[in-house]
């Protein structure tokens, strides 16, 4: 078995390629009920956030299996023309290790942003109900989330770390100079949408209008601001004097259009009109932004607005990468042993079925026996084949990551036939054999 990622994010692939292999939670969840289908996944956890999209498996040939994971991704998203200048491919230790990254926030847009632990969290959460994950990538994302959650805890890395909405906030004050008395449309009513309102507020701007499909939720927010809620499709028009458009509504597909954009324009008199568009896939079609008088940014374009904050977090990065380092040597020793975990289970399995027979065989023959005695005769039983096993084992469990690990695997399983599965108990307790050859 061996573990590897497949995956694109902000560093290897713009915002217009990334959109495309957005996945919400419901397509991920739907795809777990086919994972069954790709026999060489044996595991699998979907991560889709807006800078990233990425699958953590579990494969017999991480070099002979990436055929099937790619064809598992082509399914899950519905898009194959996967460019591989985008993609990223790690195996076991770097897989390990980058995944860590990601809980610790240190392969964040924002490093030190809060909001990516809780993403590795529940996207694990939705693998795990749906039964996509095993000892492996179980052992892995538990001990990765321990390990974001020391980062947080042990340094101030999340200290100084400033939010995509914040990022989102100081563009458009840097674009304006100042948001004193400016006016503010917001699309979507979610905690990105909270966030962006609250840093708006922050930095004086006069008013704030809130537009989502759910207008109560619109209402809410907006209310909680002192705000008005404004009619989704009727947005642009109703807010006519707004100067930035904020959108984040988690769409998946475009709910700003050129046709009312360039209607909203002939009413604004000429005053230009500024969308910061932070959602993947993203909110806000491309050619608005050939409209005279109208700007759009889009989430890689806060990418200069926190590199301006990047060097405050550079320490506390650095303490962030040692505490990674210490968790992935300590998952490392713990999985040397997970590939002889089966095997030993197998044999202790097949040793002990034959106990339990010789057992019932030799108290048949012993009906005087009171329980105590037979209490003895089953102690003494257990000792024999626990004694007898214990060298094997032992001898098993020091050959873990060395070049005889191999060699032992395949000696045991041919010495003691465990890869035959299928066995049958008959009447009497022996075992039939329907040799059918259990997959390695």
């Amino acid at each position: 078995m061996q573990l590897v990622v497949l995956g694109l994010n902000h560093k290897t692939a713009p915002v217009e390629v990334r959109e495309r292999f957005s996945l919400s939670k419901e397509k991920i969840r739907e795809g777990y009920l086919h994972l069954r289908e790709y026999g060489e996944l044996h595991e699998a956890v979907v991560l889709s956030t807006c800078n990233r999209n990425e699958i953590y498996a579990v494969v017999d040939d991480a070099t002979e299996d990436v055929a099937a994971i790619r064809r598992f991704w082509a399914d899950l998203t519905g898009n194959r023309e996967a460019n591989d200048e985008y993609f990223y491919y790690f195996e076991y230790e770097t897989c390990i290790r980058h995944l860590f990254d990601v809980a610790a926030s240190l392969d964040s847009l924002v490093i030190g942003e809060g909001q990516i632990l809780s993403q590795v969290k529940e996207a694990y959460t939705i693998a795990h109900a749906a039964g996509a994950t095993s000892t492996v990538l179980n052992t892995l994302f538990h001990r990765a989330i321990a390990t974001g959650k020391r980062v947080r805890t042990e340094t101030r890395i999340a200290y100084s770390a400033v939010s995509i909405s914040y990022a989102a906030v100081e563009l458009a004050r840097e674009i304006f100079g100042t948001l004193e008395n400016s006016r503010a449309l917001i699309f979507g009513a979610g905690r990105m949408a909270e966030l962006t309102a609250e840093n708006l507020l922050g930095r004086g701007v006069q008013k704030i209008f809130v537009a989502n499909h759910h207008f109560e939720k619109a209402e809410e927010l907006a209310q909680k601001f002192g705000g008005e809620a404004v009619d989704f499709y009727q947005a642009l028009e109703s807010a006519d004097g707004v100067d930035i458009v904020v959108t984040s509504t988690g769409a998946p597909h475009y709910v700003i259009h050129p046709w009312e954009t360039q209607k909203a324009m002939q009413k604004r008199g000429g005053r230009p009109l500024v969308f910061i568009d932070i959602a993947v896939p993203r909110d806000v079609d491309p050619d608005v932004n050939t409209i005279s008088g109208v700007t759009v940014y889009n989430i890689d374009d806060l990418e200069e607005v926190v590199d301006e904050h990047r060097q405050e977090r550079q320490k506390e990065a650095q303490l962030a990468a040692g505490i990674v380092e210490e968790e992935v040597d300590s998952v490392l020793d713990k999985f040397q042993y997970l590939s002889f975990q089966p095997l030993m289970a197998r044999l202790s399995g097949r040793a002990d079925k034959i106990r339990r027979r010789e057992l019932r065989r030799a108290l048949g023959k012993l009906p005087a026996l009171d329980e105590t005695e037979q209490k003895v005769l089953d102690h003494m039983s257990r000792m024999i084949v626990r004694k007898l096993l214990r060298f094997p084992m032992m001898e098993i469990n020091a050959s873990a990551g060395t070049e005889r690990e191999q060699f032992y695997i395949d000696a045991m399983r041919s010495l003691f036939k465990l890869d035959y599965i299928g066995e049958a108990e008959t009447a009497d307790g022996d075992t039939e054999d329907h040799s059918r050859y259990a997959q390695q």
